[in-house]
């Protein structure tokens, strides 16, 4: 097989489980919801006079005036796609893994340039290897702490490349860290290090050596010229605005509004993500369904990932005194990114979310692969030739067809609300464009307000999204300009009438308020499901007793949601709310006249 042939083989084994993924995902209808609408806002806007200069809004700052992670490139990225196949949601989908593929193919560049076949195979399986790990619900959904994941990759890879000498490699380098920076602020101190480690290489040898040779000088120029294109919009927002988006997360973080987790919190959790047995036991028992699994991406044992890096430690000491450089310049791309992933981590403040700390794995797994290598070094050097094409191929055969099984078994993004949503909107366009109530058909402005006793709006910010979509002119209060753009929002008084989407117990309250008419209205559970939530609901109210928490009580009925990221929820009831979150609660839509929703109360 000539090596061309190689890299397109590597190439289809990477990308065929994304397309199994989209085939499965075509057949569903999916209604975004929460993030992922206010996502599907932004993409739809490129090109127009709201393009987005600034990414997607944050818990950085104070609502309804927060602000929002570094930059709109994820959303530029997306548009093609999602133009392509029809501004449909599905789209945003089938963007996702277009990106993803792109990142991976580009990685695996990278890993060719430097050492032909042997290498591009064994970055192959460890690309395979991650793949697999996040899985195709994460790999397809457009959500932005998930959306870079494969380009951190092609910041790893490609900092190492150029460490090696292969200049060209900076330029995408620095494409890939500035979608990553700009789309999920996590990823922001990462990028900056590794791409700065980069630029220090090569003025350092340009010192040494007395001379800018002329293809590295055009290589950083361009380099610079990319992030200066890339990273424009970011900088029009802060000059348009006061305070611009880059004034607000500066005084977030400089004065964050709680106290850091500190070191030993930002030890511990990178250690985790070190555990790569976890990692491969984890992998091999993977749900089928997405939130079960989501736990596992938090990590494993810190005392495994500890005894992982002192094995990593040693092999980097051994690479050093190795003749060929390559396997400790890896060593060193690891180290760095997980020196700033401790820094960064331990700067976290609040709980720390495993969707915070994701890339932690890519960087565990650099590691290990570089140990790998090296070990492979040394026992060829004192032995003979191991088969490590034939051994890497194994591994991305086998992690490929675990994720292509995951694939075929993939749900689109927040099913259980989507889904809901769904079966919402068809019967809600009907009535508006029918002229129930107060609907004066297609012609008229309509605010969408919720009363969510069950997920916070989650569907709210769905349901303008989809009206939109139908051509109705959807809109949130001014309260809520951050998440839905500013050109979204309208004072209520104004609109021609209210579409208020209850949950819960709202339901029944709105089928009293006096105007409004239901024209919509969805139960997702099952006689069986229903038994199961009431018991337990009576499991939660009455765990809150026994542990003195009656403040807590009422929020089992009017924010679920809220119970279960609420800090004195005790660990036992955790699993219970979590279940009564997935079965869902009757949903309806009304439509009335405007003034309803703030004099309902």
């Amino acid at each position: 097989m000539s090596d061309r042939t190689l890299r397109w083989v590597l190439r289809a084994t990477l990308a065929a489980p994304f397309l199994v993924a989209l085939i499965v995902l075509a057949g569903h209808h999916w209604s975004p919801v929460l993030d992922l609408a206010m996502t599907e806002f932004r993409v739809r806007d490129v090109g127009g006079a709201h393009t987005p200069l600034i990414g997607l809004p944050g818990r950085i700052g104070h609502f309804p005036d927060q602000g929002s992670h570094p930059g709109p490139l994820s959303f530029y990225l997306l548009t093609p796609t999602y133009r392509l196949l029809g501004s449909t949601a599905y789209g945003l989908l089938a963007g996702t893994a277009v990106v993803n593929v792109a990142a991976t193919w580009t990685a695996l560049w990278a890993a060719a340039r430097q050492g032909g076949r042997r290498l591009a195979v064994g970055v192959a399986a460890m690309l395979a290897v991650a793949l697999a790990w996040f899985g195709a619900s994460i790999l397809t959904q457009p959500w932005n702490p998930y959306l870079p994941l494969a380009s951190f990759a092609v910041v790893l890879l490609a900092g190492w490349a150029v460490l090696d000498g292969d200049h060209r490699m900076l330029v995408a380098q620095v494409a890939a860290g500035t979608l990553c920076a700009q789309t999920h602020v996590p990823y922001l101190s990462l990028a900056v290090a590794l791409i700065a480690l980069s630029f220090g290489v090569i003025g350092w040898r340009w010192w040494r050596g007395r001379a800018v040779p002329r293809q590295e000088r055009t290589s950083v120029l361009v380099a610079v010229g990319v992030a200066a294109v890339l990273w424009l919009p970011v900088f029009v927002d802060q000059w348009r605005h006061d305070p611009g988006n880059i004034t607000m997360l500066r005084r977030h973080f400089l004065d964050p509004p709680e106290a850091p987790q500190g070191l030993a919190v930002g030890v511990k959790t990178v250690l985790r993500h070190f555990d790569v047995v976890h990692l491969a036991t984890a992998m091999i028992g993977k749900p089928s369904y997405v939130l079960d699994a989501l736990g596992d991406l938090e990590g494993g044992s810190w005392v495994v990932g500890l005894l992982v890096v002192l094995v990593w430690m040693g092999a980097a000491s051994v690479a050093w005194r190795l003749a060929d450089r390559r396997p400790f310049r890896l060593h060193l791309i690891a180290g760095v990114a997980t020196v700033v992933a401790v820094v960064s981590t331990a700067r976290i403040f609040g709980k720390v979310w495993y969707y915070l700390t994701l890339w932690s794995w890519l960087i565990g797994l650099v590691a290990v692969a570089a140990t790998l290598w090296t070990a492979v070094v040394v026992a060829e050097q004192r032995w003979r030739r191991l088969p490590v094409t034939a051994v890497a191929g194994a591994v991305l055969a086998v992690a490929s067809l675990a994720f292509v099984v995951d694939a075929a078994r993939v749900d689109p993004p927040e099913d259980h609300l989507g889904s809901v949503l769904t079966e919402l909107v068809g019967p809600t366009a009907d009535a508006l464009a029918a002229g129930q109530g107060a609907a004066t058909g297609s012609d008229g402005v309509y605010v969408v307000r919720w009363a969510d006793a069950y997920y916070f709006g989650s569907q709210g910010y769905g349901l303008i999204s989809e009206l939109e979509r139908r051509g109705f002119d959807a809109r949130a209060t001014p309260t809520f300009r951050v998440p839905v753009t500013p050109q979204r929002t309208i004072d209520p008084a104004l609109a021609t009438a209210e579409v208020v989407l209850a949950t819960g117990v709202n339901v029944a309250k709105w089928r009293a308020v006096e105007g409004a008419v239901e024209v919509a209205f969805v139960e997702p559970r099952s006689e069986r499901e229903l038994v199961e939530f009431e018991a337990l609901r009576a499991q939660v109210v009455d765990g809150l007793h026994a542990e003195g928490l009656d403040d807590l009580v009422d929020l089992v009925d009017t924010n679920l949601f809220g119970l279960s990221i609420d800090p004195a929820l005790p660990a036992d009831l955790e699993p219970a709310v979590a279940r009564m979150l997935i079965l869902g609660e009757e949903s309806a839509v009304f439509i009335a006249p405007p003034g309803s929703f703030d004099a309902a109360g």
